[in-house]
């Protein structure tokens, strides 16, 4: 599935992922390739993202990468939005 990680300021990422677990508003959750469509206000909290991915060099300082493993902080919470196989995270 695709997905793309949007700030204020620019899209940090956009690419292949294989998950992505985010910490929802009634408590975290995951979504999968070929999910149902969903919205969500997120909880600030931690971002994982499944997959090897490759980050931009401009942006990379936003993630964590550890394995397989990918994670980003979402101090101030923001919003998902998972419809035709592609995620689109709003981080506030």
């Amino acid at each position: 599935m695709r997905l793309e990680v949007v700030s204020p300021e620019a899209t940090l990422f956009s690419g292949e992922v294989n998950s992505v677990a985010v910490p929802g508003a009634n408590g975290a959750f995951q979504v999968l390739d070929n999910h149902a469509p969903i919205v969500s206000i997120l909880h600030s909290g931690t971002v994982k993202i499944g997959g090897k991915i490759s980050l931009p060099d401009e942006t990379a300082h936003h993630f964590n990468q550890q394995g397989d493993d990918t994670f980003l902080e979402l101090p101030n919470g923001g919003t998902l939005e998972m419809q035709q196989n592609k995620v689109v995270l709003l981080a506030d």
